[in-house]
């Protein structure tokens, strides 16, 4: 594992243009769509987590706080614990039923058992 700062650059390190000017790319914020237009999905995985269930919440457009106060609410009103990674909110065990009535019961009427 390197232990050098990364530049933030992309990867650029030198360019012997002397008019060159490094210009970041901006990141495009996402706004977060209104809970009657979320297409979220709800399934039960046991992928490499060594045979334990989990239900994950997948479909999610908006901002990454907004998935991590979903999240919290939907582990909160199953009583169990979980975690938001990587766009997707996991819940620990097989919660399908209680997330699916919970979100519906939020407004979010889109979602769907897969």
């Amino acid at each position: 594992m390197s232990k050098k700062k990364p530049t933030g650059k992309n990867g650029l390190v030198y360019s012997t243009d002397p008019d060159f000017k490094f210009e970041a790319e901006d990141q495009q914020v996402v706004e977060t769509v209104s809970p009657d237009k979320q297409l979220l999905r709800v399934r039960l995985d046991t992928k490499q987590r060594g045979g334990k269930a989990v239900t994950l919440v997948t479909g999610f457009t908006g901002l990454t706080e907004d998935l991590e106060a979903l999240g919290k609410q939907l582990k909160n009103f199953c009583g169990t614990g979980g975690s938001v990674k990587g766009g997707e909110a996991i819940v620990q065990g097989d919660q399908r039923e209680k997330v699916l009535q919970w979100l519906l019961k939020n407004g979010y009427a889109k979602t769907r058992k897969v």
